[in-house]
């Protein structure tokens, strides 16, 4: 990777901005925060957030709800989305992470790919931990990794001195053509180094987590546990819905004129009752207890791993902030964990 001294990060997304529709996640003016778009001509400080945001990048590749293809009564017609070049500014190791892993997922669907092609990736490492966060030890973050951004930024704990700018994809070194920056010294990979030893230690152990994905893989939780746990579920969907690697959906047909029609998919929940029901009136997974199991075997499963290089959990510690039932990946791993 090419390194870069970066007097101001606003100056950067400034001349991201210039070509690229802008996101980057501010104050809503609410009391929460969300992603907005910003122009060339904004310049708030950039201030990443200590914690992940409500949402995660996930909605910008995977529609909540999107048209697939529609028949005309004699001919089927694809709808593959209008896109534009946009630029997502600021996002933590372990969305991308979660993208990275989506990736790999949507491999092969052109909605999700025509999106994700037009998109340049801006990450940036984290000094502290967040609370409840555990990327270091899913191997998610803290600093984000080469292959998962285009450009990386990384601030320093002297915030007197220059941010620092990783370029680490050919798109992300075309799109700071005509920004003129200075190398930086060669001693960034030491700093960093040490900035990861320490978030990692603010995380500490957790060795809760360590233990529930051994059980978990070693089929040690008894389905009482499991039954247990789907007792505080809710099926409200605010897990799956939150999760940056959460990819269940439904598809929905809509009649139009005779013969007509037109599909549409929607996300959905493994954790809703019908989710997995047959035609026969057969469903896998009749209760909540099943269904919670299959959730967490999906997040932290080793044939998941396998097939993705990643846990389906990237450590960011937003189930557990969503969850009314107290079953966030804490929860359940604390209990688990005991099996």
């Amino acid at each position: 990777m090419h390194a870069y001294k970066l007097d101001q990060p606003e100056r950067l997304r400034a001349h991201l901005a210039l070509q690229h529709r802008l996101y980057e996640v501010r104050d809503d003016g609410q009391g929460g925060q969300h992603w907005q778009v910003v122009s060339a001509q904004d310049f708030s400080a950039f201030e990443p957030a200590a914690e992940p945001p409500p949402f995660s990048a996930k909605s910008f590749f995977f529609a909540e709800r999107e048209l697939l293809f529609r028949f005309d009564g004699g001919q089927f017609y694809s709808a593959l989305p209008a896109v534009v070049p946009q630029v997502l500014f600021g996002l933590h190791a372990c969305d991308l992470q979660a993208v990275a892993y989506q990736d790999r997922f949507y491999a092969a669907d052109p909605h999700y790919q025509a999106r994700r092609r037009a998109t340049l990736l801006v990450g940036v490492d984290c000094l502290h931990s967040c609370t409840g966060g555990f990327c270091s030890i899913v191997d998610s973050g803290p600093a984000v990794r080469e292959q998962s951004a285009d450009l990386i930024l990384l601030p320093r704990q002297d915030a007197a001195a220059d941010w620092l700018l990783l370029v680490a994809s050919e798109a992300g070194h075309a799109a700071l053509r005509g920004l003129r920056l200075p190398v930086a010294a060669d001693d960034w990979q030491a700093e960093r180094s040490a900035n990861q030893a320490c978030v990692a230690a603010e995380q500490e152990p957790q060795q809760e987590i360590v233990d529930g994905i051994v059980s978990l893989n070693d089929g040690r939780i008894a389905a009482a546990t499991w039954e247990a746990l789907g007792l505080r579920c809710l099926g409200c969907s605010g897990c799956t819905t939150v999760c940056p690697t959460c990819s269940c959906y439904a598809p929905r047909d809509r009649l139009g004129a005779p013969d007509s029609m037109q599909r549409e998919r929607v996300w959905d929940s493994c954790l809703y009752q019908g989710f997995q029901k047959e035609a026969s009136g057969h469903n896998p997974s009749a209760t909540s207890g099943q269904r919670v199991q299959r959730f967490w075997s999906h997040k932290f499963g080793d044939g998941f791993k396998a097939q993705f290089e990643a846990y389906g959990c990237v450590g960011c510690g937003r189930c557990d902030r969503v969850c009314p039932g107290g079953i966030g990946v804490h929860g359940v791993m604390q209990r688990v964990a005991q099996s």
